[in-house]
């Protein structure tokens, strides 16, 4: 193999995913820029120095700046002498070909296609065959970006060594293009690591990830121990764990996700697996099961019983999934008949809400590939779609005429609003009610709908069962119109042209705005909710001494259905729109409504919940926030000062200016705004929001009271 470099730090690898993430550029397209295009001047040979190395970094993770540090740390990861080999090259440089093979790796996309990139990279002379050694070259970039990604790579060089024997079956030194992704192909743990696309094609086919282990764990092939804090495969659907080496024998998958005909429609039997008991006791005996021992114990697929294998009287599989003893009794409104000849087809049992589950794995850092893996399991993995791989159309399709169907929806508030949108545009002949699993850091929406601020590991099967009784409420959702003026100053795009939760101008969406960028450039700095806060107190406090948008009032008008609403004795930074009473991850700026003594607030209560229009301060007053009324509430910030007063709780609102049912604003001067928290800068315009339509929301069980002593009743 070629010399083994340094690796980088794994704080600056989490530091490049992270840019990885936000960058929509491929190799292949900044590799092209290089051969033929504006930066071929950067290449010596098969070579760049660190300029030409930085300008690949900037293009490919579509940055202005890379930190230095994480620029010299890679570029020195990727240092080599096969390069000087060529005439005219110093040795302060890397090999493209390295580069290029080190990122598509990484990147998104089909195994098949990535080990026909990484071969063409080194097929220089374009005739379809590697020698030995650049086929090293290759493994060694996998060594390298398995290692980054916490795998042992111990266990995974003789696999690859072992690829690389069956390939060259004749000895004679050379692999043909076909050959090189025929065996990379049919190599498990090496497709695992390539990031082989779980799309769950028929019955039978396992869906992999890496698993290393905190306890001890047998492989249920050899039966072998995998060994404490090593590596293995686990599948998502069933729960069966191999060695990586076993993985290319590993028997079948027994789950059955459908049913090949109606005849074949029924009962659904046990689906067994020799350990995975998790609980570690007996759901029938209550025994304990030795885990820790050997592959011992029974676990099923469908409805998540554990029995003890020994000893074990009659037969387990005589009858179908125990309801009773299940840990996840969901099953009962979950379970969909799926049959097919050409294409899927879901009866439904009778009485039960078919779901339809969304999984954004981006959201939340790590929580949503995680609650993906989880539903995979829990449910049947035909009803549970990855939306950064499928989209949604998909799984609307399949549900399109689906009786009594529900939506979840795990993500933020941005995955809840393309989902919403994309309901829109589907035509379906009944609008499901759509619920929200919280991830990610705003889940503003989802506060409101009482599914709380944050998913925090809680059991997904009690979130099931609440998802199956909730209340159906419909929410109100608004269209947004910015028609801009001719100036010589160029906008941002408007990111929205709907509002589900709230729009803003002026001093919360200039320190959201300000929060965007410094997202956008440094990521890693943006990777817990802790930490998001506290940018966003100091990016509040920098508002607060400089005033970005004092006397706003002076910068726009506002007219509410068709009437001016007079700002002329107010002093405010900022307007919020608000469809749902919840805005930066909390904060409700409408306040509370209490209930005053006297007969006057009945009346101005009964003249709130009608009038399309309300300015009176006291009718304002008694009036409370709603998904459904077809109308916004308008508030009025004096300032950063009082934002972070309402966020502690040391104030109870902003100024209530308006209730309405048609708002529009006249600018005069570059303004910031935001639509669910999405901001940009917007030049001088006219802004029309109006009613759009309602849609079918899941409201979460009411908290539970806590009596006298705190305790939960």
């Amino acid at each position: 193999m070629a010399k083994e470099r340094g690796l980088i730090s794994p704080s600056d690898f989490a530091q490049l995913q992270k840019y990885m993430e936000y960058s929509t550029k491929k190799v292949s397209d900044v590799l092209k820029l290089f051969e033929d295009g504006e930066m071929a001047k950067y290449v010596q040979g098969d070579a760049i120095g660190y300029e030409g190395f930085q300008q690949f970094l900037k293009i490919y993770l579509e940055v202005d700046n890379v930190p230095r540090h994480l620029s010299l740390a890679l570029f020195q990861s990727f240092k080599t002498d096969h390069c000087l080999n060529e005439a005219n090259v110093t040795k302060d440089v890397v090999c493209l070909n390295d580069v290029s093979c080190y990122f598509s790796l990484l990147e998104g996309g089909r195994p098949e296609d990535k080990l026909e990139f990484t071969f063409k990279l080194y097929d220089t002379d374009r005739n379809g065959i590697l020698d030995s050694s650049e086929v090293d070259k290759i493994i060694l970039q996998m060594m390298r970006v398995a290692e980054y990604l916490d795998w042992d790579v111990s266990e995974l060089r003789p696999i690859l060594q072992e690829m690389m024997k069956e390939i060259d079956y004749d000895g004679s030194g050379s692999v043909s293009q076909a050959e090189w992704v025929r065996a990379g192909a049919t190599t498990v743990p090496l497709l695992v690591l390539l990031g082989l696309e779980m799309t769950l094609k028929d019955d039978g086919q396992h869906m992999w990830r890496p698993k290393r282990f905190p306890r001890p764990v047998y492989c249920n092939l050899c039966e072998s121990s995998i060994g404490l804090g090593k590596q293995g495969l686990s599948c998502n659907l069933c729960k069966y764990t191999v060695h990586d080496q076993c993985a290319m024998k590993a028997l079948p998958c027994e789950v059955s996700t459908y049913a090949k005909s109606r005849k074949d429609i029924g009962v659904q039997s046990h689906v067994w697996v020799r350990g995975g008991c998790e609980s570690g006791r007996c759901d029938r005996c209550q025994k304990k099961i030795r885990i820790y021992h050997s592959l011992t114990g029974l676990h099923c697929v469908w409805c998540h019983l554990e029995l003890i294998l020994l000893g074990f009287k009659s037969d387990p599989s005589a009858s179908g999934p125990d309801r009773k003893n299940s840990k996840t009794s969901q099953k009962t409104m979950d379970d969909l008949n799926l049959s097919t000849s050409e294409a899927l087809r879901i009866d439904p049992v009778p009485n039960t809400h078919p779901l339809l589950v969304f999984v954004n794995p981006k959201s939340g850092g790590k929580q949503g590939q995680r609650v993906l893996w989880k539903f995979q399991y829990i449910l049947n993995p035909r009803q549970v779609f990855n939306l950064l791989k499928d989209g949604p159309e998909i799984g609307l399709r399949l549900f399109k005429d689906v009786p009594d169907g529900r939506i979840l929806v795990c993500g933020g508030d941005g995955t809840v609003g393309w989902i919403l949108e994309t309901i829109d545009k589907a035509n379906l002949p009944v609008l499901p009610p759509v619920a929200v699993l919280p991830l990610g850091t705003g889940n503003d929406l989802a506060r409101c709908l009482r599914w709380g601020g944050g998913y925090e590991g809680q059991n997904l099967a009690k979130i099931l069962k609440d998802l199956e009784t909730s209340k159906v409420v419909h929410m109100d959702r608004w269209s947004v119109e910015v028609i801009t003026q001719q100036t010589e100053e160029k906008s941002d795009p408007v990111p929205f042209q709907i509002i589900n939760n709230y729009f803003s101008i002026g001093v919360d969406a200039s320190i959201a705005h300000r929060f965007h960028i410094m997202r956008e450039k440094y990521p890693e700095k943006f990777n817990s909710r802790m930490k998001n806060k506290l940018w966003y107190f100091e990016f509040a406090t920098s508002e607060s001494i400089f005033s970005t948008c004092k006397k706003l009032e002076e910068s726009l008008t506002v007219e509410i259905c068709g009437k001016p609403l007079d700002l002329s004795n107010l002093s405010l930074e900022g307007i919020a729109v608000l469809n749902i009473p919840s805005m930066h991850g909390g904060s409700n700026l409408w306040g509370d409504t209490r209930k005053p003594h006297g007969d006057i607030y009945g009346i101005n209560q009964a003249l709130g919940a009608t009038a399309k229009v309300i300015t009176d301060p006291d009718i304002l007053k008694t009036c409370v926030p709603d998904l459904s009324d077809k109308r916004l509430e308008v508030v009025g910030l004096e300032g950063a000062i009082e934002m972070g007063q309402i966020y502690t709780k040391l104030k109870n609102a902003g100024r209530r200016l308006a209730k309405c049912s048609e708002i529009t604003f006249h600018t005069t001067k570059t303004l910031p705004m935001q639509i669910d928290g999405e901001p940009w800068m917007q030049t001088p315009c006219t802004i029309k929001i109006t009613h759009k339509n309602q849609m079918p929301m899941l409201m979460g069980p009411p908290p539970r009271s806590t009596n006298f002593f705190g305790f939960l009743s």
